[in-house]
């Protein structure tokens, strides 16, 4: 019976034993845990520290530290990258538009004399492209403008009446490519807190998009819950390249002259303001959907 109460109590020291050692490590790993998330969105070099003095306990802690140093140096290396690539950009686009003006200027100046034919449809070519570069150029400036962080300045905006504004501002160009645009608007305001000018951004960028790929109609509806679709038929398009919309500088080969900076510029204006921004692709259809919630 001794006996018995002897292997009884050890074990119930084990057990104690057991049980204050299992406390002392979910302590330990609450500790790493919060020291991990306080420290990585921070550029620190403290080290995560624990209170216990298991050895493994330490290690783990010491292994994240270093870790997480190298985690650090690498997002600084990325972030001045980042930084100076849209310096770079920056400074490129602005320096390509002054003698994009001065070509235009003697362009206009050339168009006005007597030419021969040849030579007034060698100007047209000429004039078309260097359009197209100046668009190219203010896309690049604006995007490196844009993601630059700028401050945002947040109202309430009707989401219905600049909708309302966007297409009308298409009007033409729906009627160049024979595009008659159904639409459907709540009969109430939406109202949302954004910035009037990010927002207008993302409705010119989405619908030029829908123009430019559209095979002649094109869809857009606004919910009372501040959900946007855009819908059109686009046949040139793939499943592959409609996952990299919202890639920058991506193209499909219909759109050569293209930044590809539009909806990635969307992207960025509109998870900056809140909302959330997708597309899909099934039946040939193109849909576009923006969500700015309550």
């Amino acid at each position: 019976m001794a006996l018995l109460w002897l292997v009884c109590g050890g074990l119930l020291v084990l057990v104690i034993a057991l049980a204050v050692k299992i406390c002392i490590m979910r302590k330990s790993m609450d500790e790493i845990c919060r020291c991990v998330c306080d420290h990585l969105p921070t550029d620190t070099n403290r080290l995560i520290s624990v209170s216990s003095g298991d050895r493994y306990v330490r290690r783990l802690a010491s292994e994240l530290s270093v870790r997480l140093s190298e985690l650090r140096r690498q997002r600084r290396r990325y972030i001045n990258g980042d930084r100076e690539l849209k310096e770079a950009v920056t400074n490129i686009s602005h320096d390509l538009r002054t003698p994009l003006t001065a070509v235009r200027g003697y362009l206009d100046l050339l168009e006005r004399e007597e030419t021969s034919p040849a030579v007034r449809r060698y100007l047209s070519l000429i004039s078309d492209r260097t359009e197209a570069l100046r668009r190219l150029t203010e896309e690049l400036f604006r995007y490196s403008v844009i993601s630059s962080e700028t401050e945002l300045v947040f109202q309430d905006v009707d989401l219905r009446s600049m909708l309302e504004e966007s297409l009308l501002s298409f009007y033409a160009a729906f009627g160049e490519k024979n595009i008659y645009p159904k639409i459907s608007l709540p009969s109430v305001s939406v109202v949302r807190r954004l910035d009037s000018s990010a927002f207008s951004r993302i409705l010119s960028n989405i619908i030029g998009n829908a123009v430019k790929y559209s095979d002649g109609d094109f869809k857009v509806s606004l919910s009372e819950g501040g959900e946007i679709l855009f819908e059109n038929t686009a046949s040139d398009l793939s499943n592959v390249d409609v996952g990299k919309l919202f890639d920058r500088f991506y193209t499909v080969d219909s759109a050569r002259r293209s930044t590809g900076l539009g909806l990635s510029i969307a992207k960025l204006l509109t998870e900056r303001m809140g909302g959330s921004i997708s597309a899909d692709f099934a039946d040939k259809k193109l849909r576009i959907t923006v969500i700015f919630e309550q």
